[in-house]
């Protein structure tokens, strides 16, 4: 029995099955990684490459230009809405529609999981297509590649922010409580297109190996956790997970 094999008869014997994404599986979709800066794709315009995204996606740099910061995350949603969802994101919704007992964990804020079909999907670092009102903290969904208005406002007449974590924030409490939970719960743990490098998010591949789970990593690159795992695939998520199905 090969390798796959074994992955498989994990994924079809176990009850609880939980699964941690990362920006590779979105990279293979066409959207560069925030490790790259943004500054591979071919689309970014010059403007941009003065910056680092650890330069924009602070709340100190909203406060200090939020019009800025949104003409930035404007040019991202712009790209982000070009992509589409590959065999990778289609082959976890089937995993999902499958398997009741799943959790789909994502570092991504592109929503291309939602849009492949995943339902029960834990947004940790959120959702760049939600808006967030800086004053009441009201949220709203918004799929427009482009606002009509920058920064936008909410009702109460308050500037909205994107509703993603930026550096220095917290993850969402209630959220983060539920990731662990799963990856404690997990029977088989997928990691997949993650460099593992990102805390707490790649503490989850720790606890669901210490909470007695089968980790499965897919990945074309070897990275931190790959001594630990117990297969670690090298290929890209389009061509793994329709095979482990």
């Amino acid at each position: 029995m090969t390798a796959a094999e074994r992955a498989r008869e994990w994924l079809s014997s176990a009850k609880s099955i939980a699964v941690l994404t990362g920006a590779g599986i979105s990279a293979e979709s066409g959207i560069p990684t925030f490790r790259d800066q943004w500054g591979r794709s071919p689309d970014r315009p010059p403007l941009w490459n003065q910056f680092r995204p650890e330069d924009l996606a602070t709340p100190q740099a909203f406060a200090r230009d939020p019009k800025f910061v949104w003409e930035w995350y404007d040019w991202r949603r712009s790209l982000i809405a070009k992509a589409e969802p590959n065999a990778g994101h289609l082959a976890l919704a089937e995993l999902e529609r499958r398997k009741p007992n799943f959790t789909l964990i994502t570092q991504n804020v592109d929503g291309l999981h939602d849009r492949a079909g995943s339902t029960h999907v834990l947004k940790v670092h959120g959702d760049i297509w939600t808006l967030r009102c800086t004053l009441c903290s009201h949220e709203r969904h918004d799929p427009r590649p482009s606002l009509p208005e920058l920064p936008p406002k909410c009702n109460c007449g308050a500037i909205e922010r994107p509703g993603v974590v930026w550096f220095g924030e917290n993850l969402p409490p209630e959220i983060w409580a539920q990731a662990e939970q799963a990856a404690e719960a997990a029977g088989v743990f997928l990691v997949v297109g993650t460099s593992a490098l990102v805390y707490p998010a790649a503490g989850l591949v720790h606890l669901a190996k210490a909470s007695g789970a089968k980790v499965v990593e897919v990945n074309p690159a070897e990275t931190p956790v790959s001594g630990m795992v117990d297969f670690s695939w090298r290929a890209a998520a389009a061509e793994a997970l329709p095979q482990l199905l």
